[in-house]
């Protein structure tokens, strides 16, 4: 089965081919680093995480890209609220969002760009877009995009201008052509620290939030590229807003396939600090441990709403020990093995990813997997330890994990580090990555270097 993926654009599921043969480049949207991780990013890390392990175990290259927002109004505030430069503040927060992502599992992608090293291509892009008529300095000193003059904007939220115009809640600057004209450029404000501006033809100022994503996107993937993805909420305005200033500037297309992952609730209802039921990833962690959560979002399809509970988080970390007691039971398997796709219970697992990424059709295969392996069919065990190492997921040493993650001796370690090894000779990525994250997970960090591979604790 050919992977079929829905594209968020063309709102249908459509077969999917790399516009390079073999070789795939995603952009997903990252953080916007002024707080800790929350469910949310959570969900949307978690979502693609998955895409990139199955494109990898699919025998595709992937160029990965995955942004940090370093420079943002919302930064500025609580850098100067906390009395510290951005620099430290989002230094500070990129150091928590990979603790936390480590915990989770989720492998590191190609290349993490931050928005402030590429204000140069940013400027450019804004350029481009002025001598085309797409943009105007406004009289504040604001540079913006003219949304009316780039036809076909709405395309992605598939909505006309009108609807989009009046269904606006924000407050719109004076200076505006037009309502829903967004900015490009931000003219420096009274107050605003030294290491929030950079120097540019329409005067001292900060990109805005849109044009970083385009101008990071381009510099690494090149136009078009395959994949584009992010949470449902950033559909519209943020990627409708990346496709009229990328397509604006090249006048081509700028992204083959967009992808949203599904809202996320918290016992039904949408999590808010208002409301009291909003949780950061180091909240949960607290409770729960990193491959319980994992586990937990994946049983759910990235496209369908998720609803976060923590007794639905309960049952889900009993299920888990039930497919490491499976294991415990076959016996220790001593190396992930090469999967062979035609073995009709990895057939299962693989027509599930192919369709969409359905994890959950993927995952119950895991369950009957487990069947045989507490039946000690060692063979069955192999092949649930292999489709895990597919989700990252099932990496631990079953007894570590089902005494509540007991530490690791050296001997372990060491056995990991060389089914690591394995792995990265058989260019399975996934199942490498997976290794590592599993094993930070348990607070061991893995150094690579020309003479090898050693370890320290965290």
């Amino acid at each position: 089965m050919t992977l079929r993926i829905h594209n968020t654009l063309t709102r249908r599921l459509e077969a999917f081919a790399p516009i390079e043969p073999g070789h795939v480049r995603m952009y997903v949207c990252g953080i916007t680093v002024y707080d800790l991780c929350h469910l949310g990013h959570a969900r949307m890390m978690l979502a693609f995480d998955v895409v990139y392990r199955w494109l990898l175990a699919s025998g595709l290259r992937v160029t990965y890209v995955r942004n940090i927002t370093d420079i943002e109004d919302k930064i500025i505030r609580r850098a100067l609220e906390r009395g510290i430069t951005i620099r430290a503040l989002t230094d500070e927060m990129v150091a928590a969002m990979h603790r936390d992502l480590g915990a989770l599992g989720v492998a590191a992608p190609t290349h993490e760009p931050r928005a402030t090293k590429y204000v140069p291509q940013m400027r450019s892009l804004i350029g481009q877009l002025q001598a085309k008529g797409l943009a105007y300095q406004a009289e504040g000193g604001d540079v913006n995009f003219a949304v009316r003059r780039f036809e076909g904007y709405g395309k992605l939220s598939g909505k006309s201008l009108d609807e989009l115009r009046a269904g606006e809640r924000v407050a719109v600057a004076d200076d505006k052509h037009d309502p829903l004209d967004f900015v490009l450029w931000k003219s420096a404000k009274p107050g605003e620290p030294p290491e929030a501006q950079w120097d540019s033809p329409w005067g001292a100022g900060r990109p805005g939030w849109h044009i970083e994503c385009s101008a990071m996107a381009c510099a690494l993937l090149g136009e078009p590229f395959d994949i584009h993805g992010g949470g449902m909420d950033l559909q519209f305005p943020h990627h409708e807003n990346e496709i009229a200033q990328s397509e604006g500037a090249s006048g081509g297309p700028f992204v083959r396939t967009w992808m949203h992952n599904g809202f996320l609730n918290v016992d039904d209802t949408k999590m808010s600090k208002s409301l009291g039921n909003f949780f950061t990833i180091a909240d949960v962690l607290k409770k729960f441990d990193g491959e319980t959560i994992r586990f937990f979002m994946l049983r759910t399809h990235y496209r369908s709403p998720f609803n976060f509970s923590e007794v639905a988080l309960e049952e889900t970390r009993s299920s888990l020990k039930r497919l490491y007691t499976a294991l415990q039971a076959a016996g220790e398997v001593d190396a992930v093995p090469v999967i062979d796709w035609q073995e009709p219970r990895a057939a299962v697992f693989k027509s599930a990813m192919d369709d969409d990424f359905n994890t959950p059709g993927a995952v119950a295969v895991l369950f009957d997997l487990a069947a045989g392996a507490n039946r000690g069919q060692r063979a069955d065990a192999a092949l649930l330890k292999a489709l895990g190492a597919v989700l990252g997921l099932l990496q631990q040493a079953p007894q570590s994990y089902l005494q509540g993650g007991v530490a690791l001796d050296e001997t372990e370690i060491l056995q990991r580090i060389a089914q690591r090894a394995a792995a990265k000779s058989a260019r399975d990525f996934a199942a490498a990555d997976s290794i590592r994250d599993a094993l930070l997970a348990q607070g061991i960090v893995l150094k690579d270097s020309a003479q090898g591979t050693t370890w320290v604790k965290a």
